[in-house]
């Protein structure tokens, strides 16, 4: 019997130690790349949706934008069309653009949103191609083919769905200022950090397959800022895939957006733990000039 009363009091003070984090983040638009396991995962896919309603019960408001790249690839392999990387980033021909707008917009798209419906939530569903959220141009020049560089995010489009209360989910094709165009391929991690900071997000979140960002020994790099990826870049410690998203990182928090992370999203409720624990998880990204980085969480409950 004082087993089971001290758990229940465990989990009291477990809630009464988020206090601070919840306040904190009330009312605060928070983009989360979606990706990876959590993504592909049936019992991650639930754990994620829960995180997202809880999020979306406590105020806070969540925007979804989610990649895809393994099951592109997958359907790319079984039609046999070529496909392959550069710098962690797709070079998209024509012919695999329709493979990509089809997974990305027709399938996980829909998937994501009814599943989060399922579970209580107000999500809607959304392209990049839609009312032209997502304005881009080819990348390098037409080097990638059509893969796309953003060159403009309607902001406003997705704050209008947050206020009639939608959590938006979205995909990250890019619309083309050509008629008729087929669109463009953008990497999700970017288009997440240039959604973030069009919204003016509190943070950022990019879940991945990877406890966050690892030195050479393997060990996980607890905080990074510019100069330190720069560094690391340099001597080869961050590359391939991880690029985009460091980059990401640190130009989400050099542009409005107050903090960025890496985590672990085939930890189950990484998100949760990410927000609401003192310790957090995984890697956060911060500019060194930022007041909030150092942010007072007593002084935070007497405001």
């Amino acid at each position: 019997m004082i087993d089971k009363i001290d758990n229940k009091h465990q989990k009291v003070q477990t809630l009464l130690d988020a206090i601070p984090y919840i306040k904190k983040f009330f009312g605060k638009v928070i983009v989360i790349k979606y990706g990876g396991s959590a993504q592909t995962s049936p019992d991650l896919k639930e754990k994620f949706a829960q995180d997202i309603v809880f999020l979306s019960l406590l105020g806070i408001k969540p925007v979804i934008v989610h990649g895809g790249g393994a099951r592109i690839t997958e359907l790319l392999t079984k039609l046999e069309i070529p496909s392959h990387f550069v710098d962690g980033h797709r070079v998209t021909c024509e012919e695999s653009m329709r493979v990509v707008e089809m997974v990305l917009s027709g399938e996980i798209n829909k998937n994501i949103t009814s599943l989060l419906t399922h579970h209580g939530a107000k999500a809607i569903g959304v392209s990049g191609k839609d009312s032209a959220m997502i304005n881009a141009v080819p990348k390098d020049g037409g080097k990638f083919g059509l893969t796309g560089e953003i060159t403009k995010v309607n902001g406003e489009m997705i704050n209008n769905l947050i206020r009639e209360g939608f959590i938006p989910v979205i995909a990250p094709i890019g619309d083309s200022a050509e008629p008729n165009h087929p669109g463009f391929n953008i990497n999700a991690d970017v288009a997440a950090c240039e959604i973030a900071m069009a919204i003016k997000a509190q943070k950022i979140l990019f879940l991945t397959d990877t406890i966050g960002v690892l030195d050479k020994e393997k060990n996980l790099i607890a905080s990074l800022d510019k100069e330190k990826v720069e560094a690391y870049k340099k001597d080869g410690t961050i590359a391939g895939g991880m690029i985009p998203k460091v980059d990401s990182c640190i130009e989400a928090v050099h542009n409005g957006v107050n903090k960025a992370h890496i985590i672990d999203g085939r930890v189950e409720h990484s998100i949760l733990l990410e927000l609401f624990t003192s310790e957090g998880i995984g890697t956060q990204f911060i500019r060194k000039d930022n007041p909030n980085n150092g942010i007072d969480l007593e002084k935070l409950l007497n405001d």
